[in-house]
């Protein structure tokens, strides 16, 4: 390596760290990790990553983009499960851009589980997330980190069209729905298969999620929400009457808490905004009359 004429990794860069660290991308973790450095500058770019930024990332890698943020923001902080992965990182930081070092934090843990991060709180989030755990990763770190403002992720293609998918949409479902509660989410690009090794046999797509100032006024949690999101969406060839007799208790008492909302009870979940699903979940009939509509 000769990080003198380029900090980031070339594809020899990222095979020599490999074969050094005895590292195999495993499919049981969706690693495909990136080897062009032209991609890494891309996604910068289009993340908007400020000079001011604290940059979180999931499932760095070996470091492809994780040296590209660091170039741009003021601090990242990169979560790695890989403890092969986790252990090396922190000394390629240091060989590359040694006088960014300091404002490299390493985090060695499952991003799902992760509850605090070290220094100030993160602004934005860029990742090349994992396939397999893609969704649930971002939702629990927009959960989790309210600082969060701006978000860009490169996610399978599939995933990124539901991501940015509009009410009415085939593709318009829990992730649509979810991700809307919090940002504005729009696709941002298309990546191709060749800038990973491994190359995927899927194609890949930017998706750009901008924070809300607030969350849907309701006065319903976001847990009871999405109580209603999911239930919707388990059954979605059913009308949301049917759908969600199991949430009211009764396809009657269903039929009533949409009607009080406002939505059709022959309506079908892919057809509402996070604001209907919102004004669904105010009128939730109380327990006690759940459990009478369950004996009846």
């Amino acid at each position: 390596m000769n990080p003198a004429s380029d900090p980031l990794l070339s594809p020899a860069d990222v095979r020599e760290l490999a074969g050094a660290l005895g590292v195999r991308p495993t499919k049981q973790r969706g690693q495909n990790f990136v080897i062009d450095a032209n991609t890494v500058r891309r996604i910068v770019r289009t993340a908007q990553v400020r000079e001011d930024d604290v940059v979180v990332e999931i499932g760095p890698g070996l470091g492809s983009l994780t040296l590209g943020l660091l170039e741009a923001a003021d601090r990242v902080t990169a979560v790695e499960i890989d403890d092969a992965l986790a252990a090396a990182l922190p000394a390629t930081v240091a060989a590359r851009l040694p006088e960014r070092a300091d404002r490299f934090a390493l985090v060695h843990a499952d991003a799902l589980r992760v509850t605090e991060l070290p220094g100030p709180p993160p602004t934005a989030l860029v990742a090349n997330l994992p396939y397999n755990v893609a969704v649930p990763v971002l939702l629990h770190m927009l959960a989790q980190f309210p600082g969060i403002e701006r978000v860009l992720v490169m996610v399978q293609s599939e995933v990124a069209d539901r991501l940015a998918a509009e009410p009415g949409s085939k593709v318009y479902g829990v992730p649509s729905v979810k991700a809307s509660w919090y940002c504005e989410v729009r696709r941002a690009g298309a990546i191709g298969r060749n800038v990973f090794w491994p190359a995927p046999n899927v194609d890949s797509g930017l998706v750009a999620l901008v924070r809300r100032p607030h969350p849907p006024r309701t006065a319903a949690s976001r847990e009871e929400v999405f109580a209603v999101v999911d239930a919707a969406f388990a059954q979605r060839r059913k009308t949301l009457r049917a759908a969600l007799s199991g949430w009211a208790g009764s396809g009657a008492a269903a039929e009533a808490a949409l009607t009080a909302a406002g939505v059709s009870p022959r309506a079908r979940g892919e057809s509402l905004t996070v604001e209907e699903f919102a004004a669904i979940a105010e009128h939730r009939p109380p327990q006690e009359q759940q459990q009478k509509g369950d004996r009846a």
